[in-house]
């Protein structure tokens, strides 16, 4: 064989492939235009409410579920952790089999229950199901299990690409809805009867709610705890999780594929011996909203993944009763590689926070990327 001519035939194939790329990448635009967003009309806002009044029970029970072997960090999380702040409902975080959930891009956490565990506590099934992105949107249990509690009457809400599991379970047909804006032209595409809403952070419709991207989950969660126990208990949740405001208002133009959005992913992914392991270390008491944001973040850089550590292989059990399972058992982690201290600051600005250290670590450029896939509209960017 002349290897010789293998190997300037494959840097031949490399060089065309990316010819091939740097066309396309300088087909996208170079940035993305912000929109004025107009206020969401009053009696939009009160039908949205309606809508999701507790279907059966004065205090309603609320499953969270998710697949053993890949469901979305902050989507599976951060609806557990606000749901219970305001301790409106049961809130149980479940799976589909006995065993730990590993969570993506980072965390692994162990379930309260499995489907079959809420199935025997509740045969009538649940008020609301709680579906977050998962890594496999066909998975059949969950899409079976999804079906029979929309057959019961348990309203449905979807988390950031949690709306093609749902779509996949077919309820999504014929109704309004939204998704992670990278994942929109792919719903579209499997599932044409979705009549796709703009410029809403959360569409609710006969029964099934979606939401955009992943940070998504915060306002929708407020808008459950006002249907359920009132504005006042939403309001008192929303200045603990530090948000000032929130509503369904979105600029759904300010998300999409750009060209440094590219350019960013291509070549993080490509520099793949100068990728981080960062450590954060797992105490009792943890806030689960604010680890699974901060971990989430520093997950998607592309340039470092967060992992739990602990000095023992017992699971650390968070503020609101999730058994966090340690990725790795060791009594130090290298100081320069430690993820910043998560203790009782606020949700909302330890996202924040999280992209500003992104921003000194790693460049501004590289916590709008990741700001962009958390789909998140930055409060220190023009709105």
């Amino acid at each position: 064989m002349n290897w010789r001519l293998l190997s300037w035939s494959v840097l031949g194939v490399i060089a065309l492939l990316l010819a091939i790329g740097g066309t396309w990448i300088f087909s996208l635009p170079a940035a993305t235009a912000a929109a004025a967003i107009r206020p969401i009309p009053q009696e939009e806002t009160d039908a949205t409410i309606a809508a999701l009044k507790p279907p059966k029970r004065m205090r309603p029970v609320v499953a969270i579920i998710g697949i053993n072997d890949g469901t979305e960090t902050t989507d599976y999380l951060m609806p557990y952790g606000i749901l219970r702040r305001a301790d409106v409902a049961e809130v149980i975080a479940l799976a589909t089999a006995a065993g730990p959930v590993t969570l993506y891009p980072a965390l692994k956490v162990e379930a309260q229950a499995t489907i079959a565990d809420f199935d025997a506590r509740y045969p009538e099934g649940a008020d609301y199901v709680i579906v977050p992105a998962m890594y496999r949107d066909d998975d059949p249990t969950a899409l079976q299990w999804i079906r029979s509690q929309a057959a019961k009457k348990a309203i449905i809400i979807s988390v950031c690409a949690g709306a093609k599991v749902v779509a996949a379970a077919g309820l999504l047909d014929g109704k309004r809805a939204t998704t992670h804006w990278y994942y929109l032209d792919e719903l579209r595409k499997e599932h044409p009867a979705v009549r796709y809403i703009a410029d809403r952070r959360l569409v609710v419709d006969q029964g099934i709610a979606t939401t955009t991207g992943i940070t998504a989950s915060m306002p929708m969660m407020l808008t459950l705890i006002e249907a359920i126990g009132g504005r006042n208990k939403a309001e008192s949740t929303a200045r603990d999780l530090g948000l000032a405001g929130w509503d369904a208002r979105h600029d759904s133009s300010a998300f999409r594929l750009t060209r440094p959005f590219a350019l960013a992913a291509i070549g993080n992914t490509l520099a793949f011996w100068n990728r981080e392991k960062l450590g954060i270390e797992l105490t009792p008491g943890m806030d689960e909203v604010s680890l699974a944001l901060a971990a989430d973040a520093w997950s998607r850089t592309y340039r470092s993944r967060a992992v739990t550590f602990t000095a023992t292989s017992e699971p650390q059990q968070s503020r609101n009763g999730i058994r966090l399972v340690p990725e790795e058992v060791t009594a130090h982690w290298p100081r320069d590689l430690l993820v910043p201290t998560i203790d009782d600051r606020q949700p909302a600005k330890v996202l924040d926070e999280t992209l500003r250290a992104i921003t000194d670590r790693y460049q501004a450029r590289i916590a709008e990327f990741v700001a962009m896939q958390l789909e998140y509209p930055r409060r220190d960017m023009p709105q």
